[in-house]
């Protein structure tokens, strides 16, 4: 049996394809998780993690935060994945998604400085005489920022969503 916290190798069947991967924790000084192992399941075969079902010895893993020694999943298993793969053009707009991701996390990022600034204003940390062209600079990028925010939700509405995703999210509306 591998050492509590030492990478777990294991052999992945997906369709025709056999693919051995090592599989390292993510956490310092952790056991690799079912969660580690279906992102770099993902990485290798091109099934996202939420449309993976991974089985071993018949049952079906599910609980991506339980470490795979308490699944029992040892050094030199077979798990067998079922999933589809994404399309082209579904990965296409998954990265445009991805993309805005991060254009929001730097304004969100660029917010929280605003604020800082603000808050120091508030205090009393700027002197009385210059407080005002600083909340004019403030309003400035405030704007901006909003301004950058309307872009990205116009670039969001353009996004075309995969079929199966648009039934999930639309379910429950009738038109």
């Amino acid at each position: 049996m591998a050492a509590p916290g030492a990478p777990v190798t294991v052999t992945v069947t997906y369709s025709n394809e056999k693919h051995s991967i090592q599989v390292a924790s993510q956490q310092e000084d952790g056991e690799p998780t079912l969660q580690d192992m279906a992102v770099l399941i993902e990485q290798v075969t091109g099934v996202p993690v939420p449309f993976q079902k991974l089985i071993y010895k018949g049952k079906s893993l599910k609980e991506l935060e339980q470490p795979l020694s308490a699944l029992g999943v040892k050094n030199g298993c077979k798990v067998m994945l079922i999933g589809k793969r994404n399309s082209p053009e579904e990965e296409a707009e998954l990265k445009k998604l991805k993309d805005l991701e991060k254009s929001v996390e730097q304004i969100a990022n660029k917010l929280e400085e605003v604020n800082k600034e603000f808050t120091s204003i508030q205090k009393g940390f700027l002197a009385k005489d210059l407080q005002a062209e600083a909340l004019k600079q403030l309003d400035k990028r405030i704007k901006g920022t909003a301004e950058q925010f309307m872009k990205i939700l116009e670039q969001i509405d353009a996004i075309l969503l995969p079929l199966y995703v648009s039934k999930r999210l639309l379910g429950s509306i009738y038109f």
